[in-house]
């Protein structure tokens, strides 16, 4: 890797990208730290190599006026952000998943945690401790929300500034290849929410040394866009490239999570996400199986194609939206786009992909808004019910359990679960937690301020919220915010909750036997309405078998025509004719042949 620490036991290399710097201390040490010159290149490198460093040492970069600051490539940080970075040897873990070589996307059913709330002690260590429970549950993939070290003891993760440093607050380095190696050991794939469009607010220096880092010339909520495509980009997106590769190679994860890639300012002949994709390709891809997936608000189908055996992948939040408006009636916000044909919308999200393949959005002042996206295998896309962002962007971060009728949750959570896309379920949903996900960070001083009022005003225009009422919304910096949003798995087994559990171990188990085998050369589907609230889809499976859906969302009973086929599944009382019971759905499935 080109940038940070590099150690070797012979002599460990240090470089840091400091353009603006004429020249550039290291400091190893932190009660009094050495200094050591370190010797200016070409294109703004400063490297200095040194004997007799061991792994655990700390150092950090002096400028004339400036530091120490931490290495910007640190791959430990154990102090938190602002303080220096600790030499990783990253040869020094014994692997013990050298036969794994990863699993086909088609297999996988997705599951997003995050870290410090997933379990009582928030590290990766405890995380092993729960991974029986996925292997049961029927998941297949794991995937972790950002773990670049961020400043303070919690966070979502998405204002990370230290990319490559697996956040101390969770346990070090070498605990996350333990979770990661103990996942493949158990068949289980590990992504990983990875943060390219911006940095955090506290704790990135980059601006003081190296301030083409950003480009001015495209601005964005965090202020200059990251440099991708201005000048001196090419070291900009080479650090972004080398990211991808060290997750994947380094830590072995079988993939990443590309959060918001609309918010990318990149105009350059080849885009970032691009660039990123072949280099993982051509890279760790050609030995294992590795998979991209995206963030997308604008729907461009054409940067999912495929052309290698490393799945790309995108999220579905029209079909997020489509369920929501159906189980709770939500209809603000963009659920406008949704509001009126919802049942349509789910219909298309199910059998071509994306509801908005260039329609004008409403919530968008009538800006037109994705791609066509029906020819693109099913496996493209990955819906959900529930994630990080649609559970903690609300004020009170309420879970579906708060908010939809049982039956009509049951209804949602099988189609979901049942149809040939990737599914993704949010950490506590299988058995139908009703504990909160806020949003929490750890800042200090008027950063917390800012963070705190700006979070009560994103909700002012809430009649609940208004006025006084604000002080309801948690404070995101209070540690009891953070404790809440911890999952209280000693539900698990009691009462509704072991309903809910046994009701999605159940669909995996069915999914895995009927659904998932059949899925390998691809999927394709059509749709028709019935009425505002029913869906009726038709797949065509890559072994020729043809899947078959009717779903009611609906609190009245409703005649579907019956679909051909053997019965798979039913919701809500069965199928009598051709009638569907309210919240009823009905499976079939004509086996090829």
């Amino acid at each position: 890797m080109p940038f940070g620490a590099q150690y070797a036991e012979e002599a460990t290399r240090f470089r840091l990208w400091a353009p603006a710097c004429e020249s550039v201390r290291l400091e190893l040490g932190t009660q009094t730290p050495r200094s050591i010159a370190m010797e200016r290149g070409a294109g703004g490198w400063h490297e200095a190599r040194v004997a007799s460093v061991r792994p655990g040492d700390a150092y950090a970069f002096r400028f004339k006026d400036v530091g120490p600051v931490p290495d910007p490539a640190s791959r430990s940080n154990p102090l938190d952000v602002n303080r220096p970075s600790a030499v990783v040897n990253p040869l020094a873990y014994e692997w013990q998943d050298d036969s794994w070589s990863g699993r086909p996307w088609h297999e996988a059913v997705i599951y997003e945690l995050h870290v410090g709330t997933f379990t009582q002690a928030g590290t990766y260590l405890a995380a092993i401790e729960k991974l029986d429970h996925l292997v049961r549950l029927g998941v297949t993939a794991i995937e972790l929300m950002p773990l670049a070290d961020f400043a303070g003891r919690r966070n979502w993760g998405y204002d990370g500034v230290l990319p490559f440093a697996p956040d101390s607050a969770y346990g070090m380095p070498e605990d996350l290849k333990r979770l990661v190696d103990a996942a493949h050991g158990r068949g289980l794939m590990v992504l990983l929410d990875v943060v390219y469009n911006h940095f955090g607010p506290d704790g990135n220096y980059l601006s003081l040394y190296a301030p083409q880092f950003f480009n001015a010339a495209h601005q964005t909520p965090w202020g200059a866009a990251v440099n991708f495509d201005g000048t001196d980009s090419r070291t900009v997106r080479d650090f972004f490239v080398h990211n991808a590769l060290y997750w994947i190679e380094e830590m072995r994860f079988d993939g990443l999570r590309m959060d918001a890639i609309h918010a990318i300012a990149d105009d350059s002949p080849k885009h970032i996400v691009t660039e990123i994709a072949e280099a993982v390709a051509s890279g760790p891809g050609r030995a294992r199986r590795v998979h991209l997936v995206l963030e997308n608000d604008r729907n461009q189908a054409s940067l999912l194609e495929r052309d290698s055996d490393c799945a790309m992948a995108q999220w579905n939040d029209d079909a997020h939206h489509a369920f929501h408006v159906l189980v709770t009636g939500e209809r603000d916000g963009y659920y406008r786009d949704y509001a009126d044909r919802p049942a349509w919308h789910l219909g298309r999200t199910l059998a071509e992909g994306f509801a908005y393949q260039g329609e004008p959005s409403t919530h968008r002042a009538g800006q037109a808004r994705g791609e066509p996206s029906a020819h693109l295998t099913l496996d493209t896309f990955v819906p959900f019910l529930q994630n990080h962002d649609q559970v903690g962007n609300r004020a009170l971060g309420e879970r579906l359990t708060l908010l939809a009728r049982p039956e009509a949750l049951r209804l949602a959570t099988a189609v979901l679960l049942l149809a040939p896309s990737v599914p993704l379920i949010f950490m506590g949903e299988e058995f139908g937690a009703r504990s909160p996900f806020l949003y929490f960070c750890d800042f200090q001083g008027e950063l917390a301020k800012a963070v705190r009022d700006g979070r009560r005003r994103e909700f002012a225009s809430f009649d609940r919220f208004g006025g006084d009422s604000a002080e309801a919304i948690p404070d995101p910096n209070a540690e009891e915010t953070f404790l809440a949003s911890k999952l209280p798995w000693d539900d698990a087994g009691h009462g509704e909750h072991a309903q809910w559990l046994e009701h999605y171990r159940g669909l995996l188990r069915l999914r895995a036997r009927e659904i998932v085998p059949r899925l390998a050369l691809g999927a394709r589907g059509a749709f028709e309405t019935i009425g505002a609230t029913g869906v009726k889809v038709g797949w065509t499976l890559g072994d020729g078998s043809r899947l078959h859906l009717r779903a009611n969302f609906s609190e009245e009973s409703a005649a579907f025509e019956a679909a051909p086929g053997e019965r798979l599944h039913h919701e809500g009382p069965a199928p009598q004719g051709a009638t569907l019971a309210a919240w009823g759905g009905a499976w079939t499935l004509e086996r090829a042949g």
